[in-house]
């Protein structure tokens, strides 16, 4: 008997018609796509650190890490911008010995007639009526109270016991991230009332990040496709390298990508780009702008996965970070500086006339080979991910199709209904998926493909097919440079 059964024995003597069903050549895989959302819990949340919980409202997120947390407005501005990706979330506590970040909002001058302050903290605005007469000091505490009354706000807020007409602000939480956030005056139109004149002591010495050893050990082995880091110390970055090189490997294969961001000037900026170099880390450079850092970290991971999932190898650019206030015009960065952060493997954005913030270019982290030169080969995120979607491919593909076959040579003949693998098939198996792939629009060349395309029976091991491939991949229409020379 030539045919080969999966279930029905050959021993089976008793009569009667038995049909086996096999799925090999009727299933699709498919990647069950996840984002996830590392960043701190408060003490008011539910869920311990280190705990992976899928989130799936704001509600939620504020039940389990805290109203006010930084995961909790991670979630905000990430179900405010897509609704409908897999979100997840591993929380860290902040560390004991750490130190909060603190600033402070000042009111000099009686006002001179009623009107509004608008205090922007994080992005947020907290309106404050003002009357006329009222001094500095009711000013002062009308303010704290004001902060305090939203809950949300990533800082609690109280007067000075000692310069009454001067308000202390502090971080929720321990840490350097909360030395990021972001404390102005007016962002839009707004006018402050006449007589009063407000000053700000921006955040500082928050001190001392979670150390994401036991996030990463949260993961294990479930393929999350991104995440979104909040930490930008180096200790952190060298770790979440560390954990996203082993994923991409051949061993592991579930490769995942980083979404972080960076606040500073062009020249920090730069500096910072500078002294990383990974291809799975991708760094949006914020320049100073209302929005902590893990909030554009959060909104560019969401808006770039849920289009990334779409499709790997279609660009980013022009895609709306929604939810992000771009600097002040005078503030921004031209042309010139932000060619220049891409560089220095810091990704850009550009913002609209109405004031929406965009993608320019997704940029990852990559700039320098084994060898410390300049390379380009993943310069841009759609590599990686779109390499990482042809592999699931090809590896799907086998799985499904040939999970439990027999390996022989290009020379054997095979009895037909035989379970047997052969370099030959191997090799037009993945012409086909080659094919397929094209159709997506993720690899171009299929005659060039074909040609280098090698399959063999490994010399030493009778029980290995190895397999030389090299796709070509599409790119991407990033410049349009067109030479005219005009005749009259």
């Amino acid at each position: 008997m030539g045919i080969g059964f999966n279930e029905i024995p050959s021993s089976l003597r008793i009569p009667g018609t038995y049909i086996e069903f096999d799925n090999r050549l009727a299933g699709n895989a498919s990647i069950n796509f996840k984002v996830l959302v590392a960043g701190q819990r408060l003490s008011t949340g539910t869920v311990a650190a280190g705990v992976p919980t899928r989130v799936n409202t704001v509600e939620q997120a504020e039940e389990f890490f805290g109203r006010g947390s930084m995961l909790a407005e991670q979630f905000r501005a990430i179900k405010n911008a897509e609704q409908f990706m897999e979100t997840w979330a591993i929380a860290s506590d902040e560390v004991g010995a750490g130190s909060a970040a603190a600033g402070t909002i000042t009111a000099t001058g009686a006002a001179t007639e009623n009107g509004t302050l608008a205090v922007y903290i994080a992005g947020k605005r907290i309106r404050v009526g003002v009357t006329s007469g009222d001094s500095q000091d009711t000013i002062a505490t009308a303010i704290a109270a004001a902060v305090n009354a939203d809950t949300s706000l990533p800082v609690t807020a109280v007067v000075n016991g000692v310069t009454t007409n001067q308000v202390d602000i502090t971080c929720r939480w321990k840490g350097e991230t909360g030395n990021d956030i972001d404390v102005r005056m007016n962002y839009f139109d707004e006018r402050t009332p006449a007589g009063v004149v407000m000053t700000f002591g921006g955040m500082a010495t928050g001190a001392t990040n979670p150390d994401i050893t036991a996030t990463i050990a949260a993961m294990g082995d479930e393929w999350y496709n991104w995440i979104v880091m909040p930490f930008t110390d180096t200790a952190n970055l060298v770790l979440l390298e560390t954990e996203l090189d082993s994923r991409w490997g051949p061993l592991r294969q579930i490769g995942m990508r980083a979404f972080t961001a960076y606040r500073g000037t062009h020249a920090a900026s730069g500096s910072f780009g500078n002294a990383r170099n990974n291809p799975h880390i991708t760094c949006m450079g914020t320049n100073i702008v209302p929005e902590p850092p893990y909030i554009w970290a959060s909104i560019n991971a969401i808006v770039g996965a849920k289009y990334l999932s779409i499709d790997p190898a279609r660009p980013l650019q022009r895609l709306d970070l929604t939810g992000l206030k771009a600097p002040v015009k005078e503030k921004r960065w031209t042309d010139t500086e932000r060619n220049q952060l891409l560089f220095d493997g810091i990704a850009t954005y550009t913002v609209d006339n109405d004031g929406s913030v965009v993608i320019e270019r997704q940029i990852t982290m990559y700039q320098t080979n084994s060898a410390s030169l300049a390379d380009d080969s993943y310069l841009n995120i759609n590599t990686p991910e779109t390499l990482e979607r042809i592999r699931f491919e090809q590896r799907a593909m086998f799985a499904q199709k040939y999970p439990r076959h027999k390996l022989a040579e290009d020379t054997m003949r095979v009895p037909p209904g035989q379970a047997i693998m052969q370099p030959k098939i191997a090799k037009a198996e993945l012409l086909v998926l080659y094919t397929e792939m094209e159709q997506r629009g993720w690899v171009q060349d299929y005659e060039g493909y074909k040609e280098a395309l090698l399959t063999e029976v490994d010399a030493n091991d009778r029980d290995r097919l190895n397999v030389y491939d090299s796709p070509l991949l599409v790119g991407q229409l990033r410049v349009t440079a067109v030479h005219t020379e005009f005749r009259r």
